[in-house]
């Protein structure tokens, strides 16, 4: 019997509709090493549908249609080494909006816009945290310090 999810997806898959998806799929294999896996292409020219996996997880895509409004994505992305994607994404074209921090809850997390809009959280997962341990350093002055930063460029960027 047939999963109810096909092999190589997740049970969530997230779209990504925006201007120029052909110049996101060599952002995204730039960046982080994608894999375009099928690109459907209308006889208008424009990408109708495409799908790309990134690490383990498939992300579709398409061009936006005349008259709808944008709408980027934020998206989060669990990397080896954030500091690394971060730094690797950003000479790809990627425009920093929160450098790399150590964060309570145990990721060491750093924010950056595609080309095309779109907000990715690339996050390393480097230590587990229990709930109270992070009770605790909420109150921590290079965690309140961190958050803060965090909150304050993506604010700052969405302006």
């Amino acid at each position: 019997m047939a999963s109810h999810i096909p092999d190589g997806y997740s049970a969530v898959t997230p779209w990504i509709v925006g201007p120029d998806t052909a110049g996101l799929i060599d952002f995204l294999q730039q960046a982080f090493g994608a894999q375009e896996l099928s690109r459907v292409t209308g006889r208008n020219g424009r990408i109708d549908h495409a799908e790309i996996r990134v690490h383990d997880a498939v992300v579709m895509a398409f061009d936006r249609p005349k008259g709808w409004p944008p709408t980027p994505a934020f998206i989060r992305l669990y990397v080896e080494d954030c500091d690394a994607s971060f730094a690797r994404a950003i000479r790809a074209g990627g425009t920093m909006i929160s450098g790399c921090k150590a964060l309570a809850f145990g990721d060491r997390v750093g924010r950056m816009k595609d080309p095309f809009g779109n907000i990715w959280w690339l996050q390393t997962h480097v230590e587990d945290v229990t709930a109270n341990d992070m009770k605790i350093r909420g109150q921590q002055p290079e965690f309140v310090e961190a958050m803060k930063y965090m909150q304050d460029t993506l604010a700052t960027a969405l302006r």
